[in-house]
């Protein structure tokens, strides 16, 4: 079960306001966010695979067991939660 696409219509970033996109995180990414939600989970493993991107904060909220975690605290940086989004970051600073 995903996350219900009416709610990710009216889902913005919490810190710019920004538009959000759902991107897949890497293997490694969603076995730390596992590792740091499952004390929050009783009885049942997280599962995470994707997080909301906004491009303007740089950030992604990862999405745990269908439900976006939307504080600015718990966000990752792109270039942190998404490999090739550090890749593009620095093909643009080299130019």
């Amino acid at each position: 079960m995903a996350v219900d696409p009416e709610l990710l219509e009216l889902l913005v970033c919490p810190k710019s306001k920004g538009a959000l996109t759902t991107t897949p995180l890497p293997a490694p990414v969603c076995e730390r966010l596992v590792a740091r939600y499952r004390e929050h989970f009783a009885g049942e493993e997280p599962v995470v695979s994707e997080g909301l991107l906004c491009r303007e904060s740089d950030l992604v909220y990862p999405i745990v067991s269908d439900m976006p975690i939307m504080l600015v605290a718990e966000a990752l940086p792109a270039a942190e939660a998404l490999p090739e989004a550090a890749g593009e970051n620095e093909r643009t600073n080299d130019s």
